[in-house]
């Protein structure tokens, strides 16, 4: 009984079952679109901001609006997401943000704001803070709308998703920009609207609502219901121990994008231009991982899989870290310094897909659909703001102590972190494989 009830929660997963499912069908499609808008409009904004204002200042606080809703409203929107219907949210969030990108381009045709700055910065605000609203909701809605057993392939397409809309739109929106300033703002206006217009076809359950009458003050009782969130999320090991292995795993991306002009140019001695011979591999091997574990992922240990992926970073670090000096030095082999590089920078890329997966599988499983939104609020606002200060510092560090030696105490500390978490992870997951 229990071997036929497994073989049939694995035939409700998979690409394939993804695919032909109408619902998460819809949402994903609707991800895609709005994903790519949202990158047109990042990258937009930096050549807009630096044309209207001529500084490089202006365009660092711009790039500033958009992030900072990010920690200010993410909590906020945790709790909408779990009061409220979360289809509408998405519906409402994604045609108000094609309004807000439109009031762009409109702008430029007001003569007093043609050459204005400040009211890109109060858009490019208003904007950011809208799709705060969204990602909660969406995350919230995708375990409602796919089996248990999907959840892995799902979070992979989600995965891909991202890094697939962050390679496209980095260098289409620069390209389309020299065609016309205001035509990447058109097009996302248009996958704005596609995007809303599909979520409204797809069926998403309601959030089963408790009654809302009380005699709080409408602020204080949006602190309760945040408290609630975190009290839920310290009540749960298994979702406390994911939501940690996601926050590090975002850190370890930004402090990479962050020190990879130094590593190239100090490290593997090569133009700090050339970026693109780690970043891309590590995008292909991120790639590669949603794609290996998005279809066989189910039938393998989660639990293994993240601290499999701690330690693998850890050790991959370590090597990136101090092995091309070592094969300059007694090996002569410089002229292989560069594909030594490529190489373990898809190495990375696929751990950090181990990373991530498998951790946003189990914070979906085991935390209530009540309070879902907000635990994805809080996920959200701690990837957002608190991985800013660990980047900062080891950006200043590199500087002071070299980068070879803060990617290299990242490593220890990552091996470090998956010892500890070896040490109780088959516990932890083990006695939560049927929540409640």
């Amino acid at each position: 009984m229990a071997i036929s009830q497994t073989r049939a929660g694995r035939s409700r997963a998979g690409f394939q079952y993804l695919l032909v499912h109408r619902d998460f069908r819809l949402i994903w499609v609707a991800q895609v679109a709005a994903q790519l808008a949202d990158k047109f409009l990042m990258f937009s904004l930096i050549i807009l901001a630096y044309r209207l204002s001529r500084g490089s200042t202006e365009v660092a606080i711009t790039l500033l609006a958009y992030t900072l809703p990010a920690v200010a409203i993410a909590p906020i929107a945790g709790v909408v997401a779990d009061r409220y219907d979360r289809k509408l949210i998405m519906i409402a969030t994604n045609l108000g943000r094609g309004v807000l990108v439109a009031l762009i381009p409109l702008s430029s045709l007001v003569p007093s704001l043609g050459h204005d700055y400040v009211h890109l910065l109060v858009l490019t605000f208003l904007f950011a803070a809208i799709g705060q609203l969204f990602s909660p909701a969406e995350a919230a809605a995708i375990p409602s709308v796919v089996s248990r057993d999907a959840l892995i392939t799902a979070n992979s397409m989600v995965l891909a998703t991202m890094v697939i809309t962050l390679v496209v739109g980095a260098p289409l929106a620069p390209i389309v920009s020299r065609l016309d300033l205001y035509a990447p703002y058109w097009i996302a206006v248009g996958l704005f609207g596609a995007a809303g217009v599909l979520i409204a076809f797809a069926r998403i359950p309601r959030v089963e609502r408790r009654s809302s009458a009380t005699d709080r003050h409408p602020f204080k009782q949006v602190v309760v219901e945040l408290k609630e969130g975190m009290d839920a999320l310290r009540r749960s090991p298994v979702a406390l121990l994911s939501f940690y292995q996601v926050s590090l795993a975002v850190m370890v991306v930004f402090v990479m994008f962050t020190l990879a002009p130094a590593y190239v140019s100090t490290v593997i001695r090569i133009g700090e231009q050339d970026t693109y011979v780690i970043l891309v591999p590590a995008t292909v091997g991120a790639l590669a991982s949603a794609a290996v574990l998005g279809q066989l992922g189910r039938y393998l240990s989660k639990s293994r899989l993240l601290v499999a992926a701690l330690l693998g970073t850890g050790l991959t670090l370590l090597v990136l870290a101090g092995a091309p000096a070592l094969l300059e030095r007694f090996y002569q082999l410089d002229r292989w310094v560069r594909w030594f590089g490529v190489g373990f920078s898809f190495l990375l890329g696929l751990e950090f897909g181990a990373m991530m997966i498998p951790a946003l599988s189990y914070l979906m499983e085991h935390t209530s659909d009540r309070v879902r939104g907000r635990i994805f609020s809080l996920l959200f606002m701690v990837v957002n703001g608190a991985t800013a200060l660990p980047v900062l510092l080891t950006a200043a560090l590199s500087d002071v102590v070299g980068t070879n030696r803060v990617i290299g105490a990242l490593g220890v500390l990552l091996a470090a972190t998956g010892l500890l978490t070896a040490r109780y992870a088959g516990r932890v997951f083990g006695a939560a494989r049927d929540p409640g």
